[in-house]
């Protein structure tokens, strides 16, 4: 399949993600998936060629698709389409995606399941991450957070943001949550105590 991902990379039980450089944007864009209660559930989808697809979604339900802010529509449509499967975001999200079949999503709600949405305010608008308990915990972000070169670790450059400090503000609430890894839209996943390295990135920022 042209302009896809070829490959998928298994994190944990319940992780797996996938990754295609856009030339068009000059930027590697992360796919995840996500195994909740209810399902998998795809982020920020990227197109995926059909081998590997076929191998994640053979054996476990569907339960949607999630797109974490108003520049991350991508192939979102095209899954909610092919899997019948409702398309999840913040309300600023729906209306630059203009999702087929969609179901609007707040701060803190539960859905799919056991996956929680956290609203980022201050970060690109509609910026929402998601927390999943399953394994250690994990979080994942949209472009709020990065981690590539030449940055590395990082917020967001203040130029993208809506309100940078905001952001930062909107970060502390994340620490409230237990986990261990941290999956990003543009970027290396952080496998192990993700969280204490956030709370550095935020002491720094101080």
């Amino acid at each position: 399949m042209a302009n896809a991902a070829r490959e998928i990379t298994r994190l944990s039980e319940s992780l797996w993600i996938w990754q295609f450089y856009d030339a068009s944007v000059k930027a590697e864009l992360c796919s995840t998936a996500l195994e909740t209660s209810a399902g998998i559930l795809f982020v920020d989808p990227v197109r995926l060629d059909e081998g590997p697809l076929h191998a994640l979604t053979q054996s476990v339900p569907i339960a949607g698709v999630f797109v974490t802010n108003v520049n991350h529509c991508r192939a979102a449509n095209d899954f909610s389409k092919e899997f019948s499967c409702p398309a999840f975001a913040h309300a600023a999200t729906h209306a630059e995606c203009s999702f087929s079949f969609s179901q609007t999503v707040s701060d803190s709600e539960m859905f799919c399941g056991d996956a929680r949405a956290i609203e980022i305010p201050g970060g690109p608008a509609g910026e929402t991450a998601i927390y999943h308990s399953r394994d250690g915990g994990s979080i994942t972000v949209g472009d709020a957070l990065i981690n590539f070169e030449p940055y590395g670790f990082a917020f967001l450059p203040k130029k993208y943001c809506t309100n940078e400090k905001q952001m930062r503000r909107s970060f502390r609430r994340l620490v409230d949550y237990d986990f261990e890894r941290m999956l990003f839209a543009h970027g290396t996943p952080i496998m192990q105590s993700a969280r204490k390295k956030l709370e550095q990135l935020l002491r720094d920022s101080d």
